[in-house]
């Protein structure tokens, strides 16, 4: 080799390296932003079980920014626009899905849902189901031995059986159980209201606040909650002191999404999120830390999920139907409750 050639390699080496450190510290310092709901970032939830895996695979930092609700969500990103820090969002439901299209705020994705495993059948290339689920109503089995047997039964039980509920307007279950009685009563829905509004203790903001501070603190003996809300009591804490109602009529559907903003500025590594988001390593947590249905059933689903209720039927609106017509059944439910 000439002196040049060895001068010439030497320099190409010396190049080389420096461009694959500059590689290396991009990557490292790419941050890849996701809006949550608070319950996914909590100490207990899904986020930091999933975080340093996620961070590992990419070489990024991924940032989780916890918020109240689904619908905060969503009203959150379209105050902020094409300037939201968000590369992603994390827990849309689908009865939101139409009105979150409709934003112009999210970009299609590339991941293949054929494989899912769901109760319905999922063709959408802006928004991808992680996991889904069917709202209900949890009994402490201590205070109320014999829970009703249907949603009329619980609309028609008087005032002495009580229960708490969510805010439609601030809650996911709160939103849900207003499509189930829409979906159950129709045109009459208002007049079941009327007739439930006498059992109903407290309307909360959130379910947080619903489920853990009156709830489980024996404030009143049912709660509007999701059928598998009892997986978790009877596989982390041993205990079947709490189960969801079976009701005749059917449980109202709950699907999860995830969707890319079309202003992110880390378009790869949102769509790697997504792919992750999908595969066993994320998948695996879901049972017991998210306490829904995986779309993908891991190896070892807990045991307790084969202890749940099955629903009869499986309730869902069209999502453009609620699009169109959610704010003024909200605005009809509110007059109902203050009258």
């Amino acid at each position: 080799m000439s002196h040049n050639t060895a001068i010439f390699a030497a320099a190409c080496l010396s190049l080389s390296l420096i461009t694959a450190a500059a590689l290396a510290g991009d990557s490292s310092n790419k941050v890849l932003t996701v809006y949550t709901y608070d319950s996914f970032v909590s100490d207990w939830g899904m986020g930091p079980l999933i975080k340093p895996t996620f961070e590992q695979q990419c070489g990024c930092t991924l940032n989780l920014v916890g918020m109240d609700d689904a619908v905060a969500m969503l009203q959150r990103l379209k105050l902020e626009g094409a300037s939201s820090p968000a590369d992603l969002v994390l827990g849309l439901d689908l009865n939101l899905v139409d009105d979150a299209k409709k934003s112009g705020l999210f970009t299609s994705h590339s991941v293949d849902t054929s494989s899912l495993e769901m109760p319905i059948a999922w063709q959408d290339d802006t928004f991808v189901p992680f996991d889904y689920g069917y709202f209900a109503f949890v009994y402490n089995t201590e205070l109320m031995p014999n829970p009703p047997k249907s949603l009329d039964e619980l609309v028609s039980a008087g005032p002495e059986l009580k229960i708490i509920i969510q805010d439609p307007r601030s809650s996911t279950p709160g939103l849900g159980l207003l499509l189930w009685m829409k979906s159950v009563y129709g045109d009459q829905a208002d007049a079941a209201w009327a007739k439930l509004s006498d059992n109903i203790l407290t309307t909360t903001k959130g379910w947080s606040e619903a489920y853990f501070s009156l709830f489980l603190a024996g404030e009143a003996p049912m709660v509007l909650s999701y059928s598998t809300s009892p997986a978790y009591h009877m596989e982390i804490e041993g205990t079947d002191q709490y189960q969801a109602a079976a009701f005749e009529e059917g449980h109202y559907l709950q699907v999860e999404v995830a969707a890319k903003l079309k202003s992110s500025k880390n378009a790869q590594l949102a769509d790697e999120f997504l792919s992750f988001m999908v595969s066993e390593g994320f998948q695996k947590h879901l049972p017991l830390s998210n306490v829904m249905y995986p779309v993908k059933s891991p190896a070892d689903m807990p045991a307790a999920y084969s202890k749940l209720i099955k629903p009869t039927k499986v309730l869902q609106l069209d999502t453009q139907q609620i699009n169109q017509n959610r704010k003024q059944w909200v605005s009809d439910w509110l007059n109902v409750m203050t009258q």
